[in-house]
């Protein structure tokens, strides 16, 4: 009995799991800007990803945005009752800088990472993506490559309405529980507010909509074992795709404003 030998199985398995990984996503690259397109398909996945994901993101950031506000003045008022007027500040630049790509990326992944996977390996476990490419059409074409394009396309979208959501509750909080003057707050938030914060956000949001829905897809795609096996790839995506959001949030920082 070598005592190694599980820990070379688990690193080898590993290697194969990122192996997989990086072909698939070639793969699913490569069908997202090869003919033909399925433009119908396109349109019913961003229409999924993006307007019917508007509820939960909206909800999610306008809470964040109220208990920002609120945590952040008591904090600052323990220090200095001056350092009040930087609340519109903290809220708008954290709230279009990380909470809302963030947040955003974590429900998505929530709602559609594991739709994503449940959808695609029930068809994977019942034949049906074999059966499709028996009829010559390609799976990754027709199911995968739609489903990234709209995760990239709309998530932007949807963390733009979260951070003016966001901020909103912030300034609820800030004017009706706090007393702050409403025309003061507002002119805080424009004046602090720079371009590079929300265009670092919606950059950071496209990326975790291809992470989101790339699991999904990858999961989903691989899964076997029938509905004990979609049940382990919808788990898998929704964790694989939160750990990866929270990666690649750190680099997508580094990568803005580290100096």
């Amino acid at each position: 009995m070598n005592p190694l030998q599980p820990v070379g199985a688990l690193f080898l398995g590993f290697l194969g799991t990122v192996g997989r990984l990086v072909i698939f996503t070639g793969q699913a690259l490569a069908a997202c800007v090869r003919p033909p397109f399925y433009f119908r398909s396109l349109l019913s996945q961003m229409v999924e990803v993006g307007y019917f994901s508007l509820p939960v993101v909206g909800l999610t950031a306008i809470f964040s945005g109220m208990v920002l506000a609120l945590q952040s003045y008591t904090g600052f008022a323990r220090f200095s009752p001056e350092a009040e007027g930087a609340i519109a500040n903290v809220v708008v630049v954290s709230i279009t800088r990380e909470l809302g790509p963030v947040l955003a990326g974590l429900m998505l992944a929530g709602r559609i990472g594991a739709a994503m996977a449940a959808e695609i390996g029930t068809m994977r476990v019942t034949q049906q993506l074999d059966a499709l490419t028996t009829l010559s059409t390609n799976p990754l074409k027709y199911l995968v490559a739609p489903r990234i394009i709209a995760g990239v396309v709309m998530l932007p979208f949807l963390v733009l309405i979260a951070n003016i959501i966001g901020v909103f509750g912030g300034y609820l909080v800030a004017v009706y529980k706090l007393d702050f003057n409403p025309t003061i707050y507002l002119q805080n938030t424009l004046d602090f507010l720079e371009p590079e914060d929300v265009i670092s956000g919606l950059v950071k949001a496209a990326a975790f909509g291809f992470i989101v829905t790339l699991m999904g897809c990858y999961h989903g795609y691989h899964s076997r074992g029938g509905a004990q096996g979609v049940g382990a790839a919808t788990t898998n995506a929704v964790v694989s795709a939160a750990i990866l959001i929270l990666c690649f949030n750190y680099i997508l920082t580094e990568m803005f404003f580290a100096r």
